[in-house]
């Protein structure tokens, strides 16, 4: 049984219920005869996957939506196999390159340049190029940024790629310089509410506008959250009214016991405790940097306002160690115990 997030994503530009003037801009590149390299950016949540599928409907039309995975395997210098998984059509690909780590380049490299040589094959397409859709572009490392300038410069005629990212702030000049940029900002509270009201009427829910906008707020403007959200409100409860809680997800509930946790003891022992919670939460994909933000924003809503800018310049700290190191439980296990140090030394300054 699918989810609501996935059983009403839009599935054309037609279908989308805000940002109507990046809708209409969309539309109109697809339209036009011709089609630059895209940089999307935006908060998580804010539909800039939903955007681009229904951009590619509008470019190649149905036929984009059937699509199938391919397991490919990519050999490394030094003889290393990575296997990789690519979501595929007659019309374009999907990527997440940053899955494999530092070897990122090679998959760029290889899959990029084999896909640009070859023609495209549907010979009634619209198009006679093909799409590459590059997800977490933010991530990929600066060699395999620059093998993708060198792409984007070669075969330009027989490929267009549009990456896809939260911020455009880990992408190198060369690639903001030839890619159109298009900002997909959050969805307001409203237009959440309004998404709501859809999901409950195509569902056959009774229309709360009360609990709606209670989720919009606790969502933090992530739609896909919102969505996941209230269909776990009507999944665990019988009747539902504008009062019923709103569950967190495990994993939110998790680090909220995580942080009481370390507020109670400040010992090795607790770190230990706390680092096995930690990989638990690793090895159910939550990414490390949205355990250390949860954790920070968990932890400073249980000390004192004169705590709050040590701690939260400290989680900063730890959040470049984790994006520019490898082994994240080193920097999680980390900033826990400078936390606590920092916490007690507070405490010692409070008593004198």
């Amino acid at each position: 049984m699918a989810l609501i997030v996935d059983k009403h994503r839009p599935r054309s530009l037609d279908t989308l219920t805000y940002h109507p003037d990046l809708t209409d801009r969309l539309r109109s590149l697809a339209q036009s005869g011709d089609f630059p390299h895209l940089l999307v950016y935006g908060p998580s949540g804010a539909g800039k996957k939903t955007r681009i599928v229904a951009t590619l409907k509008e470019l190649y039309g149905p036929g984009v939506e059937k699509i199938k995975i391919d397991a490919r395997v990519f050999q490394t210098t030094s003889n290393r196999k990575l296997e990789f998984n690519i979501v595929a059509s007659n019309y374009h690909l999907e990527i997440t390159p940053s899955d494999v780590g530092t070897y990122d380049r090679v998959v760029v490299q290889d899959l990029l340049k084999e896909v640009a040589q070859t023609q495209q094959v549907d010979q009634s397409a619209r198009q006679r190029f093909k799409v590459v859709v590059i997800n977490e572009a933010d991530h990929l490392t600066r060699d395999a940024q620059a093998a993708l300038r060198r792409t984007m410069e070669k075969y330009s005629p027989n490929l267009r790629l549009i990456l896809l990212a939260n911020s455009t702030a880990n992408i190198i000049a060369p690639i903001r310089s030839r890619t159109l940029l298009v900002r997909v900002a959050a969805p307001t509270h409203d237009e959440i509410c309004q998404v709501l009201t859809v999901s409950a009427k195509r569902e056959g829910w009774p229309a709360l506008p009360v609990l709606h906008q209670r989720i919009a707020e606790n969502s933090g403007r992530n739609l896909r959250r919102a969505l996941l959200m209230y269909e776990a409100v009507h999944a665990q409860n019988e009747k539902v009214g504008d009062n019923t809680p709103i569950p967190p997800p495990d994993w939110e509930a998790l680090i909220g016991h995580v942080a009481k946790e370390i507020m109670d003891e400040h010992t090795p022992a607790r770190i230990l405790q706390v680092r096995a919670k930690l990989y638990d939460l690793l090895t159910h994909c939550i990414p490390a940097t949205t355990i250390l933000r949860t954790l920070t924003f968990k932890l400073v809503a249980l000390i004192d306002d004169d705590l709050k800018p040590e701690v939260i310049r400290w989680s900063a700290f730890y959040e470049h160690r984790i994006k520019t190191g490898t082994k994240v439980i080193f920097h999680l296990e980390a900033f826990v115990a400078k936390f606590m140090r920092v916490f007690e030394m507070y405490l010692m300054s409070m008593d004198m």
